[in-house]
């Protein structure tokens, strides 16, 4: 077995270097950023635009050497990933080589003043010692709902909302859920990027792999995983042979077996972003076809408004966050049995088409991912501005002070203690 300990010696090695004067901001995901292409990246791309991004993924375990992999996108976004020994277990050894990592991160790449911005509240206990100008909590989920969800996920995301500045909810239903639970919650339900789906209207050709699928096509893009109704699926399929449901997107946390396997069920793997608005321009019927329970509670799919962009007719379960406003505007149909589903898609694929268009236009020129992130960013500017207006001058307490410094030097100890085997 290699000496880890020795390896993490080596690698951490101080290195000094000048600060940057702006804030960067540092992304803590449960998401890799490379897999879909939603909430995080519509966002921390825009962020981008202003200031350096470093998108902090969960580390990969394997049989290589240690190292933090940094990588930049087209974005502008730096995807961090550390990559560790598959033998380093525990959850304190963890912790203290991801702190040491991300310390070694902020000295490598002079990051100084800096905005920590969470995804997973599981990244809180090696990021504890930071000094930001600002903590935000982007909420885009319940997490602790999910499927192989840490036992311990609430405990942390307690610590984070005590820690954190602002919370933003990818939703209405889990701002709800959460906003008795911090004084600064407010809720960005999905946006959209209206024009990149619209392209999807005026498409006349189809992908090589959606071409040969007769019609009436009905579609579905995302993760795939515990929160599809398979079954509702699979009955639809099965009561309408002469329809092809055409299933776009990665399987992830499900056997791949237990999904229908019918002659008109098409699964055509996952797609880019770009991809998309080409496939959706060659559905009759776009679906969210999800599972009414704990996972699918307070979900807001990003989805929802990119199908209607995109020009189709949409159903829909009853997800609340689409009943409204989606299904109460009369934008969505929706249905939960399959017998309802099917006379909903019937619906849906009669329904006058100019008419829902300019309905879908009206409605969703009051929102975009450029006016969400504006906003998230005003209120992110009000806590610094209001943090720095009223941090009035004190006389040095020395008790505090020397309690403090003592608490750091003890912490900085443990990290040292671990990483040169002392």
């Amino acid at each position: 077995m290699r000496n880890i300990k020795e390896e993490s010696h080596n690698y951490f090695r101080a290195a000094g270097g000048p600060t940057t004067e702006s804030a960067d901001l540092i992304c803590l995901s449960h998401l890799r950023w490379d897999f879909v292409y939603q909430r995080p990246q519509h966002l921390l791309s825009r962020f981008a635009n202003e200031r350096r991004v470093f998108f902090v993924e969960e580390p990969i375990f394997g049989d290589g050497p240690m190292h933090l992999d940094v990588t930049e996108r087209d974005s502008g976004v730096r995807v961090v990933v550390p990559h560790l020994p598959k033998e380093l277990t525990g959850a304190d050894a963890l912790d203290s080589v991801l702190q040491a990592m991300i310390d070694r991160l902020f000295t490598e790449h002079r990051i100084d003043a800096h905005l920590l911005w969470y995804y997973t509240p599981m990244a809180c206990t090696w990021t504890r010692h930071l000094k930001p100008l600002a903590v935000i909590y982007d909420c885009m989920d319940e997490l602790s709902a999910f499927k192989g969800a840490s036992p311990v996920l609430k405990e942390r995301e307690a610590e984070l909302f005590k820690r954190a500045d602002l919370v933003f909810t990818g939703g209405q239903s889990l701002y709800e859920a959460k906003r008795d639970q911090h004084e600064a919650v407010y809720a960005f339900p999905s946006s959209i990027d209206a024009s990149h789906f619209a392209q999807a209207r005026s498409i006349k050709t189809d992908p090589a792999d959606q071409a040969d699928i007769p019609h009436p096509r009905l579609g579905f893009f995302g993760v795939i995983d515990e929160r599809m109704d398979i079954e509702l699926l699979d009955r639809v399929a099965e009561a309408r042979p002469d329809w092809h449901l055409v299933i776009i997107g990665p399987v992830v946390k499900i056997d791949p077996a237990t999904l229908p396997q019918r002659a008109n069920v098409h699964y055509l793997g996952g797609k880019t972003y770009a991809e998309l608005p080409t496939y959706l321009s060659g559905w009759d019927v776009a679906l969210l076809p999800f599972a009414r329970n704990e996972s699918t509670r307070f979900i807001s799919p990003t989805k929802t408004p990119e199908y209607l962009a995109a020009g189709c007719p949409v159903v829909s379960t009853s997800i609340r966050d689409v009943v409204r406003p989606y299904g109460q505007q009369g934008l969505v149909h929706i249905a939960d049995t399959p017998e309802d589903f099917i006379l909903a898609a019937e619906a849906a694929m009669t329904s006058d088409h100019a008419e829902r268009l300019r309905e879908v236009d009206a409605f969703l020129s009051q929102t975009s991912w450029d006016h969400t992130w504006k906003r998230m960013t005003e209120l992110i500017e009000d806590v610094i501005s209001a943090r720095q207006t009223f941090a009035a001058p004190r006389a040095p307490q020395p008790a505090v002070i020397k309690k403090t410094t003592t608490a750091r030097a003890a912490s900085a100890s443990s990290v040292q203690s671990f990483v040169t085997g002392d």
